[in-house]
C-alpha cells in the first residue's frame, strides 16, 4: 500500500484559515494599503505605472492618428476626387452636347461630321461618367442617387429631342427648330442644374477631406506633451527625494518622446503644407477652369440658338454676355503662381477673337444676312466663332489636365510624408515605456 504523506495539523489548519474572508481582509487591509502607497516604493510604481501608461497612449494615439489619415488621402486620391472629377466632366460633357446640337442645327440639312462627331462624343462620355458613378450611393434616398437618376432618366429625353429636331431640320421643317429649342430647354433648366448640384456635393466632399487633413492632430500632440510634461515632472521628484540628478533610463524615454513630438509636428505640418499647396494650385484653378469651360459651351449654346430662333427679343443675347463676362472675371482672376498659366493666357486670346466673331455675326444678322452669319457663327475659318470657340475650350481642357495633376500628386506627396511615421510613433512609445521600467527599476531595489 502506498503511503500518502499527510500535513501537520498545524498547517492544514493555517491553510485552511488563510482562504477564509476574514483572512483575506486581513492581508488587504486599507490602512496598510494606503501606508504602501504613501510609502517611497508605493510612489515610485505609482509614477512608474503612470508614466509607462502615458508612453504607450501617446505612441499609439500617434500611430492610430496617422494611420487614419493616411487612410483618409488613399480614399480621397482613389475615390473622392476620381469621382469629383467625374461628376465635374458630366457636367461639361451635357454642357457640351447642347452646344454642339444647336451648332450642328445651323449648318442644315446633313451637318458637318465634326460637330455631329463632338455631340455623339459628348452624349456618349456623360451617359459613361453615369455608368461610372451608378455604384456610389448607399440607398435610392441618397440625395446622389437621386440626381444621377434624373440625369439619367433626362438624357434619353433630351436626345429623342434633339434627334426629331434634326430630321426635321433635314427634310427642311421649320418645326425643327422647336423641338431643339425645347431640347435645349430641357437641358438647361432641367439636366444642367442637377449635374450642378452633383458636381457640388463631390467638390464639397474633397474640399472637406482636405480641411481635416490640414487640422493639427491635436489628441497626439496632447498626449504626447503630457508624457513629455509627466517625465520631466517625475525626474525632478527623484532629484528632489532621492538625490538623483539624473535617471538615465527616464532621460532616454524623455528624449524619445520628445522626438516622437517633434517629428509629429514636423511631418504633419509638411504634409498639410502639401495639402495646402494641392488646394490652391489644384483644386481652386481646377474649379475655376471647369467653371469655365462650362460658361463656355453655355455662350456658344446661346450663340447659336440666337441663329436657330431667329431671335429678336435679345433674350439670347443677354443669356452669351452674361457668360462672357462672367467667364472673362474666371480667366482674368486665375492665379499668376497656378500651372497652366500658358494655356490661360491663349484661352483670354481665343476668348478675345470670339467677342469680335460675334460681334461680326451680330452685325452680319441685323443686316437681315441670315446665311452670312451661320457662316461667321460655325464657319471654318481661323476667324470664325467655331475656331475660336473650340481653340478656347482646348486651352480650357489642357488647363484642366495640368491642375488635376497638381492635386493629385500633392495628395500623394501628403500620403508619402507620413509613411513611417506611424509604425516609427508605435516604436517610440514602446521603447520609452521600456526605458521607463529600466530607469526605476534601480531605485525600486533599494528597498528589498
Amino acid at each position: 500500500m502506498a503511503l500518502v504523506e499527510q500535513q501537520p495539523p498545524t498547517t492544514q489548519r493555517a491553510e485552511a484559515g488563510f482562504f477564509r474572508p476574514a483572512a483575506l481582509r486581513g492581508q488587504l487591509d486599507p490602512a496598510d494599503l494606503r501606508a504602501f502607497v504613501k510609502s517611497s516604493p508605493g510612489r515610485l510604481i505609482a509614477m512608474g505605472l503612470l508614466l509607462i501608461a502615458l508612453c504607450l497612449a501617446a505612441g499609439a494615439t500617434t500611430a492610430a492618428t496617422v494611420s487614419d489619415r493616411q487612410h483618409a488621402l488613399d480614399v480621397l486620391l482613389e475615390e473622392t476626387e476620381p469621382d469629383a472629377q467625374s461628376a465635374h466632366h458630366l457636367y461639361t460633357s451635357l454642357s457640351i452636347a447642347d452646344a454642339a446640337a444647336s451648332t450642328a442645327f445651323i449648318a442644315g440639312g446633313l451637318e458637318p461630321q465634326a460637330v455631329r462627331d463632338r455631340y455623339t462624343q459628348a452624349v456618349g462620355e456623360a451617359a459613361a461618367d453615369l455608368v461610372a458613378q451608378s455604384g456610389h450611393g448607399p440607398s435610392a434616398a441618397d440625395p446622389e442617387v437621386r440626381l444621377r437618376t434624373g440625369i439619367a432618366t433626362g438624357l434619353p429625353v433630351y436626345t429623342g429631342l434633339v434627334e426629331t429636331a434634326r430630321a426635321n431640320n433635314r427634310s427642311g421643317y421649320p418645326v425643327g427648330a422647336a423641338y431643339l429649342s425645347e431640347a435645349s430647354n430641357q437641358m438647361q433648366t432641367k439636366l444642367l442644374p442637377m449635374a450642378q448640384d452633383l458636381a457640388d456635393a463631390r467638390s464639397a466632399a474633397v474640399n472637406t477631406a482636405q480641411r481635416n487633413h490640414i487640422r493639427p492632430p491635436w489628441p497626439a500632440i496632447v498626449l504626447l506633451l503630457l508624457a513629455l510634461i509627466a517625465l520631466v515632472l517625475v525626474q525632478w521628484e527623484l532629484a528632489r527625494r532621492w538625490r538623483r540628478v539624473f535617471n538615465l533610463g527616464l532621460l532616454l524615454a524623455s528624449v524619445g518622446i520628445f522626438a516622437l513630438l517633434a517629428w509629429t509636428v514636423a511631418a504633419g505640418a509638411i504634409s498639410a503644407s502639401a495639402m495646402i499647396e494641392g488646394r490652391d494650385e489644384g483644386a481652386v484653378p481646377y474649379t475655376r477652369l471647369t467653371q469655365s469651360r462650362i460658361l463656355t459651351q453655355q455662350a456658344r449654346s446661346a450663340e447659336t440658338l440666337k441663329l436657330v430662333r431667329r431671335d429678336a427679343t435679345g433674350d439670347y443675347d443677354r443669356t452669351y454676355e452674361a457668360s462672357i463676362n462672367r467667364l472673362t472675371e474666371l480667366l482674368a482672376g486665375y492665379p499668376k503662381n497656378a500651372p497652366a498659366v500658358g494655356d490661360i493666357a491663349n484661352a483670354r486670346v481665343a476668348l478675345d477673337r470670339w467677342r469680335s466673331a460675334h460681334q461680326r455675326m451680330n452685325d452680319t444678322l441685323a443686316r437681315g444676312d441670315y446665311t452670312g452669319a451661320a457662316a461667321v457663327a460655325t464657319g471654318p475659318g481661323a476667324a470664325d466663332a467655331a475656331a475660336q470657340v473650340a481653340t478656347l475650350d482646348s486651352a480650357l481642357d489642357k488647363g484642366l489636365g495640368v491642375t488635376r495633376t497638381t492635386l493629385r500628386d500633392n495628395i500623394s506627396e501628403a500620403a508619402r510624408i507620413l509613411d513611417f511615421l506611424s509604425p516609427g510613433a508605435f516604436a517610440l512609445g514602446i521603447l520609452a515605456a521600456c526605458y521607463v521600467a529600466i530607469g526605476l527599476w534601480p531605485r525600486l531595489r533599494e528597498y528589498r
